[in-house]
């Protein structure tokens, strides 16, 4: 276990540095962290089926401004890796998994708070021309993100996994048929906050045409989405109207500079 949870640890402080180090390459996603997890924990199946579900809650989670987001990461990989160990389904899961993330984010905000001291220290550094400092400065915050998910991920599997499972066992049945309910409906709210943010008039019918088809007619979702990309190729292309350049009329002549 205890080179599980050493796996596990690394898996979340890489997830962790995606959008910060590497470039936004979507490896933080719950969709592949379920996967690696799942590896790691010799049942890949499960991990892809877990990270799905919770990619369905999340996949409009996304850290805009000064706005710091549920750490999917943590959440993410704890959910999926306690209901492996404990053998649960993907309702333990996400019933672990989003409270972790919110706990999580408690840590994420302490962690950028202690951050902006090394950014003025950077900011002191630029001005004398050392350049050393400014790597410091730059590179103590990387590992601060990194430490901020591999700890709590490392001790809480190597921890907390026999203690996790005796107490999903000690837990009675109604309780876990609630958590399964509210599992189910976890996904619809994801959905729904992320249509929060895409709906508009504009889109409306084709999203109640694409829902109507999954509906009445029993189309894949596959062919829903290859449909939906044909149309807006022949709206982009075909039928949208094409926008005539706009001509600015100015009073000014050859040289001459309006400064009011």
């Amino acid at each position: 276990m205890l080179a599980q949870a050493l796996m596990l640890g690394l898996l979340a402080g890489i997830g962790i540095l995606d959008g910060r180090v590497f470039g936004q390459m979507m490896f933080d996603r719950p969709l592949i962290m379920g996967l690696f997890v799942g590896l790691v924990l010799g049942d890949m199946k499960q991990g892809i089926i877990i990270g799905a579900q919770l990619e369905l809650i999340w996949m409009g989670i996304a850290g805009i401004g000064a706005a710091t987001p549920p750490d999917i990461v943590t959440g993410g990989i704890l959910g999926t890796a306690f209901a492996i160990i404990s053998g649960s389904g993907v309702e333990v899961a996400l019933a672990l998994a989003v409270p972790i993330a919110v706990l999580a984010q408690s840590l994420g905000v302490l962690v950028r708070i202690v951050n902006t001291y090394f950014a003025h220290k950077a900011d002191k550094y630029a001005q004398e021309a050392n350049f050393k400092g400014i790597a410091i400065s730059m590179w103590i915050p990387v590992s601060l993100f990194f430490l901020s998910t591999f700890l709590p991920t490392f001790l809480a599997v190597l921890l907390g996994a026999d203690q996790v499972s005796n107490l999903i066992e000690a837990v009675p049945k109604v309780l876990l048929d609630g958590m399964a309910v509210a599992g189910r409906l976890l996904p619809a709210i994801g959905f729904a906050l992320l249509m929060d943010m895409l709906f508009s008039r504009k889109m409306a019918p084709f999203f109640f045409l694409g829902f109507l088809a999954a509906a009445f007619l029993g189309i894949n979702i596959t062919a829903i989405a290859l449909f939906a990309a044909c149309i807006s190729l022949i709206l982009h292309f075909y039928i949208e109207p094409k926008k005539e350049s706009v001509v600015v009329e100015s009073n000014l002549t050859e040289g001459e500079i309006d400064f009011e």
